[in-house]
């Protein structure tokens, strides 16, 4: 991933890379500085808009604000590597049970893994229990940067118990060569940025029809709250 985007790879001739590259830049400046993204993925993938912020960032405030303003779930992505050090399964991997099916029509399979608390919280709901879950994965996540060896499922499980209410994301392998979700773009950002390998997604709904939030709709949301609104086929093209 290239922690910049080259200020010249658009030109006078070419408006449409010129928008393209701004609109990174501009997601990639709200992410040094904490602060949320608003990333589309593509029309014919789930074709949402996601609230998306750097997990080292979120606080009780940031939780109110996706469970008011997006109204999806609200989920920490880890790169693939962190997850193998605290032997965090894919969850459908780690259940035997009829109703498993991880098939989605959108991709080969979901990235979900164990949904936890922390150890710390009580019911694990709450806007400062999951603010709490949320801000250790983060710590912990940017731990095993440091120290890829010092990590164990024992040491998970001592911070972490599952089942809980933040429900974790395994990044695929490669990142966006492998996968192209909300997942992939978050951890696309945060490592642009050189943040902790760790993004908080959250679906954006809308609340008449409770289906997505369209694109336009999604974009004029942004636009109203100073949020940068980028697509994720720009993300991919910038830096990938």
């Amino acid at each position: 991933m290239r922690a910049d985007v080259d200020a010249d790879a658009g030109t006078e001739a070419d408006p449409d890379v010129d928008a393209e590259v701004d609109a990174v830049e501009r997601a990639l400046d709200a992410f040094r500085a904490g602060e949320p993204v608003c990333v589309h993925d593509f029309a014919d993938r789930e074709g949402e808009t996601d609230i998306v912020y750097p997990a080292s960032a979120v606080d009780a405030e940031a939780v109110a604000h996706m469970r008011n303003d997006a109204g999806g779930l609200v989920c920490v992505a880890v790169a693939d590597h962190v997850a193998d050090a605290f032997g965090l399964p894919f969850l459908a991997d780690a259940l035997e049970h009829p109703a498993v099916d991880d098939t989605p029509e959108y991709d080969d399979r979901s990235s979900f893994s164990l949904p936890v608390n922390h150890r710390d919280t009580f019911t694990g709901i709450t806007d400062d229990d999951r603010a709490r879950t949320i801000g250790a994965l983060a710590d912990t996540a940017a731990a095993v940067d440091r120290d890829p060896d010092g990590y164990t499922p024992e040491s998970f499980a001592a911070e972490f118990r599952s089942p809980g209410h933040v429900h974790v994301l395994r990044g695929a392998h490669a990142g966006l060569d492998d996968r192209v979700g909300h997942t992939e773009l978050g951890l696309a950002l945060a490592n642009a940025v050189d943040d902790a390998p760790a993004a908080v997604v959250c679906e954006m709904l809308d609340d008449e029809t409770g289906a997505a939030l369209t694109p336009d709709d999604a974009a004029a949301y942004a636009a109203r709250r100073g949020i940068p609104y980028v697509e994720g086929a720009d993300l991919v093209d910038v830096l990938q």
